[in-house]
């Protein structure tokens, strides 16, 4: 049986005092609920970034993400990650648009070389691509970058980029292929210094 008890409270309503009547089981929830967060309290405390695991391409280079490349490796040894050929890259001709390859390329071979340097910053300085096959709309597309030199101010990766039954990875047919070239170990702004962070969660250092 549910006990009712009448609390005078001090809220005046239109000038006179409101009783309130509450069952006391309510009146205890009330009193030991824990404070609801309110969704602008989640957006200013959002929760802590994961530790290791797959890297997250939207944090690490955003139009990478954009184009829906997704990161798989990320370590100063190699870098690689892969691509389901959309419309959102590819030229009228429905083929992969010359200039994502090269995107992916630059994207892949600045990560390695940044990580490479001991996180820090780093600018490419010239990149060339040989186009060998297309990769057309619907393709599964695998891209892979590793140094061909590491130096304390310069560094050049070679990136390529393969097409593939997903099913069958080892299986694959060379698309593009290119060489980076980056300066390295310059000074990062004041306004940027956190971003080496986003890499230190996954990267494999």
């Amino acid at each position: 049986m549910t006990v009712k008890v009448s609390i005078r409270s001090p809220v005046i309503h239109h000038g006179a005092t409101a009783a309130a009547l509450i069952s006391v089981d309510r009146f205890w929830n009330i009193c030991t609920r824990a404070p609801e967060t309110s969704n602008r309290q989640r957006r200013m405390n959002p929760p802590p970034p994961p530790t290791g695991g797959r890297p997250n391409t939207e944090t690490l280079d955003a139009p990478l993400h954009a184009i829906g490349f997704e990161i798989d490796d990320l370590s100063p040894h190699k870098v690689s990650g892969h691509l389901l050929v959309t419309s959102k890259c590819c030229q009228p001709f429905k083929v992969l648009h010359g200039g994502v390859s090269a995107l992916i390329a630059e994207a892949l071979a600045s990560m390695g070389a940044h990580l490479a340097s001991g996180l820090q910053r780093v600018a490419g300085i010239q990149l060339s691509i040989n186009y060998l096959k297309s990769a057309q709309l619907g393709d599964f597309v695998i891209a892979e970058a590793t140094p061909v030199n590491i130096g304390k101010t310069i560094q050049v990766w070679e990136v390529q980029l393969s097409k593939c039954d997903p099913s069958i990875p080892e299986n694959k047919t060379l698309i593009a292929s290119s060489r980076v070239t980056l300066f390295c170990n310059m000074r990062i702004p004041e306004s940027v210094k956190d971003a080496p962070e986003k890499f230190r969660v996954y990267a494999k250092l």
